[in-house]
């Protein structure tokens, strides 16, 4: 009884595991095998497809939660700064040669498509490379994309902990064998509704018409 208790236990953290898995890959290579995988793996590790195309909902896996972090004003916000509000929230970091910018540009393309809706989303670029991205540095980056995109950082403990929250991976990756680093992370947009909970997440191969066409649905929901 034990021995099979045990199994069953090793079994369904081995699905959790790799249900994490192809959400990483899904979001961060853009990879089709890995976003069929997590399609075959969501009922077990708690996912469902949405009704807005590219959007994954949670079932019983907590994501998100309190922040405390800092602005590209140098300003000191947490979560409870954007209560009552969507918060659209992305990781990533300033000095990403592709993704990075590909995926600010998709969420500015779609606030621009909301049009007045687009003021019930506060829009969040959380910074994976606190060392690198300081307040100056952030202002200057989310100003190339504009819609009021909010750079967000703090100190490494900091930013660890709200990486912990939104299950985010991330790490430095050397070029070289020099001082110049990238930092590898997983790659998704998330949505959540005026009280903070997670609503929806948006992979990778999202475009700006379906992640407009998501938030639309969502912003017409009652929370």
């Amino acid at each position: 009884m034990h021995r099979m208790t045990r199994r069953l236990a090793l079994g369904a953290a081995a699905a959790v595991l790799l249900g994490w898995g192809a959400l990483w890959l899904a979001g961060a290579a853009g990879n089709p095998a890995a976003s069929r995988a997590l399609a075959t793996l969501s009922a077990l590790v708690g996912y469902q497809s949405s009704g807005a195309v590219g959007a994954i909902v949670p079932r019983g896996v907590q994501i998100g939660g309190p922040f405390h972090l800092v602005d590209q004003n140098g300003a000191p916000v947490s979560d409870a700064d954007y209560r009552g509000r969507w918060m659209l929230v992305y990781f990533g970091y300033t000095f990403c040669p592709d993704v990075c910018p590909t995926e600010l540009q998709t969420i500015a393309g779609a606030l621009d498509k909301l049009g007045p809706d687009a003021a019930k989303v506060a829009p969040l670029f959380i910074t994976v490379d606190p060392a690198r991205d300081t307040p100056a540095v952030l202002a200057k980056y989310v100003e190339l994309f504009g819609h009021g995109i909010s750079g967000l950082t703090g100190t490494p403990d900091e930013i660890a902990a709200v990486a912990r929250a939104f299950r985010v991976y991330y790490a430095k990756a050397p070029v070289g064998g020099t001082a110049t680093y990238l930092m590898d992370h997983s790659s998704f947009v998330y949505l959540l509704d005026p009280k903070g909970r997670l609503a929806a997440l948006f992979n990778q191969d999202t475009s700006a018409d379906e992640l407009a066409a998501g938030l639309r649905e969502r912003l017409s929901q009652r929370t």
